[in-house]
């Protein structure tokens, strides 16, 4: 699959092939008692305009919540037949990492992102994330709440630490220079995530995903400025320090996979699976 930039180099017909060629984002949302913030979730992504008008496609994944958010997310789909919208429920409550591989399974965009419904995370900042995808310059794009000048809530002084720990202990694994794995605004080109057997359920997510894409030769990964309107544990949050442990597990075991599969030279397009991560 080819995606053209937009450049003023390019021919005539590959610039007309570039305007006429809509691309599509899938946004996968993993839902667990969330009925105070889908609704207001769900009325944000539908009213940002990405650029090039790229498509939007949003995959609801429900792991079992206790509280109203299905009867919520039913009837927003009722009122909104206009707004494409896949909606899954998971037999047994089993964490956000599982929610995220059902709502993968489904995906049929260009690209993909994982979008928590809490609102921590703002939808009109996809065109941010978006952008060196688009031009072709990157394959992953992972959004920073510690680099940039846009608005962070100022909350938990352990939390910061334990993120930043976490990023340098899976940096050192995966010879990057991230500066916030642990971010929820990851965006990658579906082809690229589709070849993985992703693993874990739960928190682990991050560090496997992370750490997969990271030995894949020649993959091309940003990182752009975000803002953060962090919750408090009165609000919502539900994060501690168990899963913090679990994620320096999860580094270290993806971290020891000496597994590697390779994409084209930098500058050409994925154009199919190039073999399995596991």
């Amino acid at each position: 699959m080819q995606y053209i930039p937009s450049d003023s180099k390019l021919l005539p017909d590959q610039q007309v092939i570039h305007e006429m060629r809509h691309l599509r984002l899938s946004i996968i949302i993993p839902v667990y008692n969330e009925e105070r913030t889908i609704a207001q979730i769900l009325d944000k992504i539908r009213g940002v305009k990405l650029i090039q008008n790229i498509e939007k496609e949003v995959i609801i994944v429900n792991d079992q919540s206790k509280d109203n958010s299905e009867r919520i997310i039913k009837d927003y789909i009722l009122r909104h037949p206009e707004f494409s919208i896949q909606y899954y429920s998971l037999p047994v409550n089993s964490g956000k990492g599982a929610a995220v591989h059902v709502g993968i399974s489904h995906v049929t965009g260009d690209f993909m992102l994982i979008q928590d419904a809490d609102l921590e995370y703002d939808p009109y900042e996809y065109n941010v994330l978006l952008m060196p995808l688009v031009e072709n310059i990157a394959d992953v794009v992972y959004g920073s709440r510690f680099i940039g000048g846009n608005p962070h809530r100022i909350l938990f002084f352990w939390h910061t630490i334990g993120n930043k720990l976490l990023t340098f202990v899976a940096n050192m694994c995966a010879n990057l220079n991230l500066t916030d794995m642990c971010t929820g605004y990851k965006v990658f080109k579906t082809s690229l995530v589709q070849q993985f057997i992703l693993k874990e359920k739960r928190f682990g997510f991050d560090p496997e995903i992370t750490l997969k894409v990271a030995k894949i030769k020649y993959v091309r990964i940003y990182e752009v400025g975000i803002s953060y309107y962090g919750r408090t544990y009165k609000e919502g949050k539900t994060i501690n320090w168990k899963d913090g442990v679990r994620t320096i597990y999860c580094i270290l075991k993806y971290g020891m996979l000496k597994r590697r599969t390779t994409l084209p030279e930098p500058g050409l397009a994925v154009r199919s699976k190039v073999g399995v991560i596991v």
